[in-house]
């Protein structure tokens, strides 16, 4: 799913944007101005730039009943996208403190998708990776053996081994990543990322803005 308080990851809108400069669309049809955009800066610059091309193109929002073409249509507009704008912001702090709860019950979060060595299970729990696990053991037995993780990640990338995101870019950071990473001796450290803007989805390192929670013996 993509999110619509943003329009830079959504491609399909972004294209049909471009096929309307192009001159291939005459009218976009959308159930409603959150599906249009829950950003109100986007959603009235787009609708903008529409209704100034050559051939004026018209957004017609179903549930609004609002043309922007007409006169008061981009007032009615900015009221109400600013409204999306809102909910999209309450759903966000919402979704917060729902994980914020589960964080304080010691309920973890721990998604595998990049984490190598490790997999969920049939009830969603961690679980070993049988393919990538020998790659995690490697790195930790060549470490206390000697070898720096700048040597390390040459010789796994000369060798053509993948990483959690499934390259073989590895670097320093992704070898001290793993070596750093309390998931391998089976703990758990919670609310290490924090997003700063639910607009734009930006993310960075938890520097004591938000509590963290720590998990021993997790897996």
């Amino acid at each position: 799913a993509k999110s619509g308080t943003s329009t830079e990851k959504r491609e399909e809108f972004l294209r049909m944007i471009d096929d309307c400069r192009k001159g291939k669309i005459d009218l976009i049809i959308t159930k409603s101005i959150s599906r249009f955009a829950r950003n109100t800066l986007d959603c009235l610059n787009y609708i903008r730039e529409l209704k100034a091309l050559k051939h004026p193109i018209a957004v017609c929002f179903e549930k609004e009943n609002i043309n922007p073409l007409d006169p008061k249509g981009e007032l009615l507009l900015t009221i109400l996208s600013s409204i999306a704008q809102e909910e999209a912001r309450n759903i966000s702090e919402n979704t917060k403190w729902s994980i914020q709860k589960r964080f304080q019950a010691g309920q973890a979060l721990t998604p595998t998708k990049f984490l190598l060595g490790y997999r969920k299970d049939e009830e969603g729990n961690l679980a070993i990776n049988d393919e990538e696990v020998a790659i995690v053991k490697r790195i930790f037995k060549e470490y206390l053996e000697g070898k720096g993780a700048k040597t390390i990640a040459s010789e796994l990338k000369d060798e053509g081994v993948k990483t959690g995101r499934g390259t073989n870019n590895w670097g320093i950071t992704s070898v001290l990543n793993i070596l750093r990473n309390e998931k391998y001796r089976g703990d758990v450290l919670m609310q290490k990322i924090l997003t700063v803007d639910y607009l734009t989805h930006k993310r960075k390192v938890n520097e004591g803005e938000l509590p963290q929670y720590y998990i021993e013996n997790h897996h």
